[in-house]
């Protein structure tokens, strides 16, 4: 019967993992490296030569800084199995949702495996709330599936976590604790070495809350989980991506880090004040109020939980505020400690529920966490229908392949805007067709010549296209929520506004026009 049960608590994050998946299958620019690269490595082969090499997608568009092609090689080779290599030549938009499913089975075991130790640390009961309340959060299942190098990091840090929370449970000096305690601390070594260099604060607070607790010492737990996470970590990055990037020693996250830190190229996209994080980004990724205004602190502050909640809370919540003194700040760059938010908060929603029939406060509590819950998944619901509205350009071109389902040879311009909601080489299904993502600059766009080179265009701003086009499509994306009024009062509504236009070219008149 526990089998048949833990079965179905697992089926719940898979199938609501899917459901966001499905719901809203294209990919926006952050995900752009790893979803073509993927792509490329499916499609044309590990490029030994350099005619192979020139059909990646990073050789016409390397970025600001290199990205590791370690998470891509690695999603390519799980999913080759399944076919992905021959289907990404016949039906290249499933191949793209095989590989990004495949990278959120991986991420839904990472977070299963903290159930189990959830389990262990607070009882089962806490461990099916676990699983509810991380069901009914948005971003972490909405996310779970794309291809944003935090969450390949996520994986390994939400692995590294619920071995970390068995070490902080049980007797830490067994043999089974010391290598889940050395498993955990080089997970979170490969995981910020390889993908997220964020990740090494993370690192940081996690081992010196072992040596102040005592929990781990220096010779025999942590300088063997370093040595190995950092030999492991660095002789796989360098050697893949000095390879796919044809310089050697590449080593990415050292790069982006200088760039984005040391350079302080990263405050060029926006800044934030201190609390962000704490004020603003946990409470949207946690989503449900009851964990943050019950729960957790109900956790906190119970004698039976209290010890080991804040074993598990405080190294997350030390990264949190170190991480904050960063001036850029986006909600993904904490996403690793979500699952240790709830799994304390499961600890508490556990409390309560085994408790209901004991108090009208316990059976208040109960109703309140069940109600909370509930609201939460709607509105997960909610976000993920306005989040699948936030992609025109994918959408874009689906209907242009819609529209001329046998024409060859069409030459197609997409813009700024199409590439970065939708567009990628997945999405590209005509292998007789041109696709022409390049941002040219200002002088060649404003040359009419340019634009007769290309049969149809996807543009913002079609104005800006000169010549003669006809608008065959306009689609629409998401422009904010405003309050509806009707003779039942005033409800919310989805704006909506045009984001894309189709644009084919017309043809010059020809002497047969005027006859």
């Amino acid at each position: 019967m526990n089998k048949l049960h833990d079965a179905g608590l697992a089926a719940l994050l898979v199938a609501v993992m899917l459901l966001h998946l499905f719901a809203s299958p294209y990919t926006k620019v952050e995900e752009s490296f790893n979803i073509q690269a993927t792509h490329d490595i499916l499609r044309y082969g590990l490029p030994w030569s350099n005619t192979t090499m020139q059909q990646y997608d990073h050789t016409s568009f390397p970025g600001s800084v290199p990205r590791t092609f370690v998470g891509a090689s690695i999603l390519a080779g799980l999913t080759m199995p399944f076919g992905t290599a021959r289907l990404v030549a016949t039906n290249p938009p499933a191949a793209q949702l095989l590989a990004r499913a495949t990278l959120g089975l991986v991420n839904v075991a990472a977070l299963y495996s903290v159930k189990t130790a959830v389990d262990t640390a607070f009882g089962r009961i806490a461990g099916v709330w676990y699983v509810v309340l991380q069901a009914s959060q948005f971003h972490v299942m909405y996310y779970a599936s794309r291809t944003l190098p935090n969450m390949f990091a996520f994986s390994l840090t939400t692995a590294a976590l619920g071995n970390l929370i068995l070490v902080k449970s049980v007797n830490a000096k067994s043999a089974r604790g010391a290598k889940r305690k050395r498993l955990g601390l080089y997970l979170l070594t490969v995981a910020g070495i390889i993908f997220r260099s964020e990740i090494a604060i993370l690192l940081a607070c996690e081992t010196l809350y072992l040596l102040f607790r005592q929990r781990a010492t220096l010779i025999k737990d942590i300088i063997p989980a370093g040595l190995t996470g950092a030999f492991v970590g660095l002789a796989t990055t360098v050697s893949v991506d000095s390879f796919f990037w044809q310089q050697w020693p590449l080593w990415p996250e050292l790069v982006g880090f200088y760039y984005n830190t040391i350079l302080g190229k990263s405050s060029e996209w926006g800044t934030s004040p201190f609390h962000y994080y704490l004020l603003n980004a946990l409470p949207r990724l946690l989503l449900n109020p009851m964990t943050v205004l019950v729960c957790i602190p109900l956790a906190l502050s119970a004698k039976a939980v209290q010890q080991i909640s804040l074993d598990i809370l405080l190294p997350h919540a030390a990264f949190i505020l170190l991480y904050s003194l960063l001036p850029h700040k986006e909600w993904r760059f904490i996403i690793y400690s979500v699952p240790a938010f709830t799994a304390v908060a499961s600890a508490s929603a556990g409390w309560i529920w085994t408790r209901r029939s004991k108090s009208l406060l316990y059976q208040a509590l109960a109703f309140a966490l069940v109600l909370s819950t509930m609201v939460s998944f709607v509105v997960s619901m909610g976000l993920l229908y306005i989040s699948s509205l936030n992609y025109p350009g994918g959408q874009a071109l689906r209907i242009l392949h819609e529209m001329i389902p046998t024409e060859s040879g069409v030459r197609v311009y997409m813009d700024n805007l199409a590439c970065q909601t939708g567009v990628t080489r997945f999405q590209e299904v005509r292998p007789t067709w041109v696709y022409d993502k390049t941002e040219y600059d200002e002088k060649t766009m404003l040359d009419p010549l340019f634009w007769q080179g290309y049969d149809y265009v996807l543009a913002e701003r079609p104005e800006r296209v000169i010549g003669s086009w006809v608008p065959e499509a306009v689609i629409e994306g998401y422009a904010g929520l405003s309050l509806r009024g009707n003779s039942g009062g005033y409800w919310p509504s989805i704006r909506m506004a045009p984001k894309l236009h189709v644009l084919r070219r017309q043809p010059p008149p020809t002497a047969a026009d005027y006859t």
